[in-house]
C-alpha cells in the first residue's frame, strides 16, 4: 500500500482510489520496465518490449495483471494489429486488445492493453516475467508514427522503469501514470484459456471430414468428386521450371490398408524436377481440429541423398495482394536433408499472417525439432478464437496466438516439393516418397490427439472410407 500510494502521490492520482485496493492486491507492488527495439519517428511496426516485476511482498498470480501502453492513432479509421514475437512466458499466455481512451488527449488516444492467461502463472516477491517482445502495426500495413504516442521513448533502448506506461492488479492501478483523466478501470472480463471439447471423440454432430484416400488413381473421378484438386503443370513454391506431376500421386497397399504416396522425383534439374500436390477444391477450413497420419522419407529410393526437399501437411489461404491482411496458413514442413540455411533434418511448424513476395517480408513464427523424422507421424493443428496449437504424435511442439489466426476460411493441403537445387548436384535420378493414411478436419472443434484417434477408429470401424458434412461458407 505504501508504494501505491506513494506512485499515487507522483502521478496525480486519485489517491483516495487507492485507498479500496482489494485485499488480495493490498501488499502486491508491481512495476513495468520498458525498451524499444523500433526507435525511430516513424516505424513499420510499434514495438514496446516489456517486463513486469514484482517488488512486493506476495504472489501475483499474473492472469490478475495487466499492462497499458498508451499511443495517438493515425487517424479515426485506423485499426492495429498486435502480435507477440517472443516471451519467456509464452506467446500463447500473453493476450493484447485495443481500446479507445474516453478523454483524448495530444499523445493519446488509444491504448494497447497487454494481460496474461492463468497458463503464464505467477510472480513470487523479487520475481520478473522476463522478455515480452511485443508489437503491433497498422491493419494496412502502413507506415506508422510512434514519435507522439505518450508511452514510446525511442531512446530508451535497454530496460528500466518507464512510468509512462500503467499496471493493473485485479483493475486497479498500482504503477504509472495514465494520460490526464484516463485512469483504468476494472476489466470486464479476464482472460481465458482456450477452451476444450468434452470427452469421447468431440461433439458426435460437428461437420467434419474424413478421408482414407481409398482411391485407385489420381484421375480416378471419386478424388475430384470428394473435393479434391491434384496439381499439374509449373509454379510454385520451389525450383522454377520443376513439374506438378498428377500422375505420381498414387494409392498404394500398406498392408490391409490403402496410403495416398506423393512422389518427388529430380535429377538435380529444374526440368528433370517432378513434384506432388494434393488440395482441397472448397476453402471451407478455419476453426477446429486438423489432424493427418503421415510418413516422411529422409532418404531417396534410389540414388544420392542429399536433396532439400520438403514434405507437408498445411492449410492457407490465398494472398491476394501483397501484405494482404486476410492471409493465414499453419504448416507442418519437414525437411529430412535440411534446406533455407539448415544442414541437417528439421521440422517446422509455422504460422503465417501475411507476406510480402517481392521485396520478400515474412510475417510469421514458427517452432521447430531437429532429428529424423522418418517413418509415420500423427500430426494434428488445434485452433480456436486465441490460439493454433501443433501436435507430433500427441505431443504439443508449438502454440502460436495473434495476429496469426486465420481470418478467412482456408485450404488443406499436402505437398512434396523441392526447395531449390543446391542439396545434390548429381545428375543420377533419385526419387523420395511421403505417404498419407488419412485425413480428417472437425469444424469448431478443439480435440486432444486421444479424441481424434478415437473418431478415425470409428470411422474406420464403421467402414467410412470418406465423409464430408463441412459446409462452404
Amino acid at each position: 500500500m505504501r508504494t501505491a500510494m506513494a506512485v499515487c502521490a507522483v502521478a496525480g492520482l486519485g489517491c483516495a482510489a487507492l485507498t479500496a485496493l482489494p485485499a488480495a492486491a493490498a501488499q502486491d507492488s508491481l512495476t513495468a520496465q520498458y525498451r524499444t527495439s523500433a526507435s525511430g519517428a516513424t516505424a513499420d511496426q510499434v514495438e514496446p518490449w516489456l517486463e513486469v516485476t514484482n517488488t512486493g511482498s506476495t504472489t501475483v498470480p499474473l492472469s490478475r495483471v495487466t499492462v497499458r501502453y498508451y499511443f495517438h492513432s493515425d487517424g479515426a479509421g485506423v485499426s492495429y494489429r498486435f502480435a507477440c514475437s517472443w516471451a519467456v512466458k509464452g506467446c500463447a499466455n500473453v493476450t493484447g486488445t485495443f481500446g479507445t481512451l474516453a478523454n483524448p488527449t495530444a499523445t493519446a488516444d488509444r491504448y494497447l492493453e497487454v494481460g496474461f492467461t492463468a497458463g503464464a502463472g505467477s510472480l513470487a516477491p523479487g520475481q520478473n516475467t522476463g522478455d515480452l517482445q511485443l508489437r503491433f502495426y497498422r491493419a494496412d500495413w502502413q507506415t506508422l508514427t510512434q514519435s507522439d504516442d505518450y508511452s514510446f521513448n525511442g531512446a530508451q533502448t535497454a530496460y528500466a522503469n518507464w512510468p509512462k506506461l500503467t499496471v493493473q492488479d485485479a483493475g486497479s492501478v498500482v504503477y504509472g501514470t495514465a494520460p490526464a483523466g484516463n485512469d483504468p478501470t476494472p476489466p470486464t472480463t479476464p482472460p481465458t484459456t482456450p477452451p476444450t471439447s468434452p470427452g469421447g471423440s468431440g461433439d458426435p454432430s460437428a461437420p467434419s471430414l474424413f478421408d482414407d484416400f481409398s482411391y485407385t488413381t489420381s484421375s480416378d473421378p471419386a478424388v475430384q468428386q470428394h473435393g479434391w484438386t491434384v496439381k499439374s503443370g509449373q509454379g510454385g513454391p520451389g525450383v522454377a521450371g520443376a513439374t506438378w506431376s498428377p500422375g505420381d500421386v498414387t494409392f498404394v497397399a500398406d498392408g490391409s490398408n490403402k496410403v495416398m504416396n506423393l512422389r518427388l522425383t529430380t535429377d538435380g534439374t529444374a526440368s528433370g524436377t517432378k513434384e506432388t500436390e494434393l488440395q482441397t477444391s472448397a476453402r471451407k477450413f478455419k476453426n477446429g481440429t486438423y489432424a493427418a497420419r503421415v510418413r516422411f522419407d529422409d532418404t531417396p529410393t534410389g540414388g544420392p541423398d542429399g536433396d532439400h526437399v520438403n514434405q507437408t501437411f498445411f492449410t492457407f489461404t490465398p494472398l491476394n495482394a501483397p501484405m494482404d491482411p486476410n492471409y493465414s496458413e499453419q504448416d507442418f514442413e519437414y525437411l529430412p536433408n535440411g534446406g533455407w540455411g539448415e544442414t541437417q533434418n528439421i521440422m517446422y511448424e509455422t504460422s503465417w499472417e501475411t507476406y510480402n513476395p517481392d521485396p520478400w517480408n515474412a510475417v510469421n513464427t514458427h517452432g521447430q525439432q531437429y532429428g529424423s523424422l522418418d517413418g509415420w507421424h500423427d500430426l494434428q493443428i488445434t485452433i480456436d478464437n486465441s490460439s493454433i496449437t501443433y501436435y507430433i504424435d500427441g505431443q504439443v511442439v508449438a502454440t502460436h496466438g495473434e495476429p496469426y489466426l486465420p481470418e478467412t476460411p482456408q485450404w488443406i493441403d499436402f505437398n512434396h516439393w523441392l526447395i531449390d537445387l543446391a542439396g545434390q548436384t548429381s545428375n543420377t535420378t533419385r526419387s523420395y516418397d511421403e505417404q498419407v493414411d488419412y485425413v480428417v478436419f472437425v469444424k469448431d472443434q478443439v480435440l486432444t490427439p486421444a479424441q481424434v484417434s478415437a473418431k478415425v477408429a470409428g470411422y474406420r470401424a464403421a467402414g467410412t472410407a470418406f465423409t464430408d458434412t463441412v459446409p462452404n461458407p
